[in-house]
């Protein structure tokens, strides 16, 4: 669903920048409120947008600060529709924003040259905006500023961009100035005219802006249109919206999303679910949307997934969800933990190797000898998978709570079962007891298991621009036809204390698997499973990028190709343990990383080696360290 023509560069003026930091600038790519829009090209040859920020508002410090901390947000926002934030500089004398560079034109372009889109296009925009939405407001950010010239209507699905920084723009004092507003009239939400707009805002006005994008994509004109900005918000505060030539059922979630009233609109997820309806009751016309677009319905369904959080009720027997009932009549027995739908991270890549910087306090090649106070990796219980391994999680899960038995606590929907009857012995409230990197027994409680035998938490990935996959064939098999890093898609679960254990197989050589923990946004913990042994390091402290070892433990002799090593991490202050099938191996004290998610995936960095390099995971358990 993309233009015949991409984003027209402009030639540099002869005030611009030829270079921000360390990227080249290559043309201009538009202007706007906020500021210039440049085509630039990062040291590896990538194309990106950087988005530079206005004069005027560089002077302001509140600005800069309020900057930085909505780029780190906006950082967190998984691509699912949307054009993925790479990197920003708050501190440079003009502030800038870089971001993924998407070849498509805009909404604007497309509707202005050949009028509104057909209804398959119609509708492949609104689930792609709504996805889009889903995963902005999951990461905890508004957008504040979506209209059609900040939808690109790229190859594959629409991607939205200037997600972020509005809402640092809007709050500084440059704000105050009359009649000055983020944002198009247009696509503004009734409360955005109040004068408590910059501290009311919520998710509901992007919603209303969805309404509005949609109305404008299907009949080539704004819903509250008129000759003048102050016309059309008296009418976006009195007026009912003109929806003419809009179709049910699409025009029913429009008129839905326009309400004046903030709480009578959909959120974004609601809306995205609404859009997707599967069954019978998915109309035709997005059927077809979908087909034609694989990589849209692709990344809907994973929006879908991350934002699957919802807290654990009591049970009743009204309340049994249908796939509940055919449960009843399946297979039963299984010993596996039904965890919630899963949630999931964006795939990453690093298409050239990263710097590193070895601690010279450390010497790399002399195996490390094993620590006093080992961390104890709990081994999993049996798993199944599939959707019958998942129909079979929620009967127990439901047996379990209408039996009355003890739940322990809520972490981000999982449920914790009594496993009193578990040799290994259970601490408080059911939960089993396990030893931590200090060497004493803490209660733990199981938060993800997966036997990565199928789409569950992790799920599938073919990045061809990456040259890599994630794909399930009796495992979670990860190949890369090039040098460097690259994190599939999981699940965004982040914790503290925990343990981790996972079976992996290296399949090629010079294939290392990569267990990312603690792990927030661009940077984290970083354990490889090489060959030739461990490698512990930070990841990305300070710049994203950089690999900075913290211990390299060398095995007695090399891992052979194909066979399964039970892969341990306990993690418990600034203690970080490592096992090998079971053994303690390793510790290192470590201040740099607090919390955050675990992520599988694979680094190889092995220049005496060609790819492809191939990894395979399976049966992964992490537990949670209970206060």
């Amino acid at each position: 669903m993309s233009g015949d023509r991409g984003p027209r560069v402009a030639p540099l003026r002869p005030g611009d920048l030829r270079r921000l930091g360390r990227y080249e600038v290559l043309g201009r790519l538009g202007e706007g409120g906020m500021g210039t829009v440049y085509l630039a090209r990062d040291p590896n040859g990538r194309q990106v947008a950087i988005k530079v920020i206005r004069a005027e508002l560089t002077i302001d410090d509140e600005f800069r600060r309020r900057f930085r901390g909505e780029v780190n947000r906006a950082r967190q926002v998984p691509p699912f529709c949307t054009a993925e934030v790479l990197d920003a500089d708050p501190n440079h004398e003009r502030p800038y924003l870089v971001v993924e560079y998407v070849e498509g034109p805009s909404l604007t372009a497309v509707v202005e040259e050949r009028g509104p889109l057909t209804p398959a296009n119609l509708h492949g925009l609104a689930i792609g905006v709504a996805t889009a939405l889903t995963a902005i407001h999951g990461a905890g950010v508004i957008h504040r500023d979506l209209k059609p010239s900040n939808v690109l209507l790229a190859p594959g699905s629409p991607k939205v961009i200037d997600f972020g920084i509005a809402r640092a723009v809007e709050a500084t004092s440059w704000h105050t100035r009359t009649n000055q507003m983020v944002g198009t009239v247009a696509y503004m939400a009734p409360e955005r005219f109040g004068s408590d707009a910059g501290t009311a805002l919520t998710p509901a006005a992007d919603v209303f802006a969805w309404g509005a994008v949609v109305a404008y994509a299907g009949t080539g004109r704004t819903p509250f249109g008129a000759d003048t900005p102050p016309v059309v918000a008296t009418r976006i505060l009195t007026g009912h919206p003109d929806l003419t030539g809009l179709v049910p059922p699409l025009r029913d979630l429009v008129e839905r999303t326009l309400a004046k009233d903030p709480a009578q609109r959909p959120t974004s997820r609601e809306l995205l679910d609404m859009l997707l309806a599967a069954g019978p009751h998915r109309p035709a016309v997005v059927a077809a949307a979908l087909a034609e677009q694989p990589a849209l319905l692709v990344a809907a369904e994973e929006a879908q997934a991350a934002t699957d959080h919802h807290p654990v009720r009591q049970a009743t027997a009204a309340a049994v969800p249908p796939e509940l009932a055919e449960a009843a009549a399946g297979p039963t027995g299984s010993a596996t933990t039904y965890l919630g739908p899963p949630a999931l991270d964006s795939p990453v890549a690093e298409p050239t190797p990263p710097s590193f910087a070895p601690d010279a306090a450390l010497v790399p090649s002399e195996p490390a000898p094993a620590p006093p106070a080992p961390a104890a990796v709990a081994a999993p219980a049996p798993r199944t998978g599939g959707r019958m391994g998942r129909i079979a999680n929620l009967a127990l899960a439901l047996a379990v709570l209408v039996t009355s038995l003890t739940v322990a606590g809520v972490v981000t929907g999982v449920l914790p079962f009594d496993r009193s009857d578990d040799p290994a012995g259970a601490g408080p409230s059911g939960t089993p007891a396990a030893s931590s990197p200090s060497g004493s027994a803490r209660a733990s409680q199981v938060v993800i298991e997966d036997p990565l035998t199928a789409p569950r938490g992790w799920r599938v990935r073919d990045d061809q621009a990456e040259k890599t996959t994630c794909r399930f064939d009796s495992g979670l098999v990860v190949t890369r036809a090039q040098q460097g890093s690259y994190r599939c898609p999981g699940p965004m679960d982040a914790h503290t204390d925990f343990t981790v254990a996972v079976d992996v197989r290296l399949r090629t050589e010079g294939a290392c698997a990569a267990i990312w923990f603690r792990f927030d946004g661009p940077a984290g913990y970083l354990l490889r499973i090489c060959q030739e042994g461990y490698h512990l390091a930070t990841h990305g402290a300070g710049d994203g990028r950089t690999v900075r070892v913290l211990r390299t433990i060398l095995f007695a002799s090399a891992l052979p190709l194909g066979d399964t090593v039970r892969v341990g991490v306990a993690v418990e202050g600034t203690t970080i343990a490592l096992e090998r099938d079971g053994d303690p191996v390793g510790t290192v004290q470590d201040t740099t990383f607090a919390r955050g998610r675990t992520v599988l995936g694979i680094f190889s960095q092995t220049p005496d080696h060609a790819p492809p390099f191939r990894v395979t995971f399976n049966d992964l358990e992490i537990r949670a360290f209970t206060p």
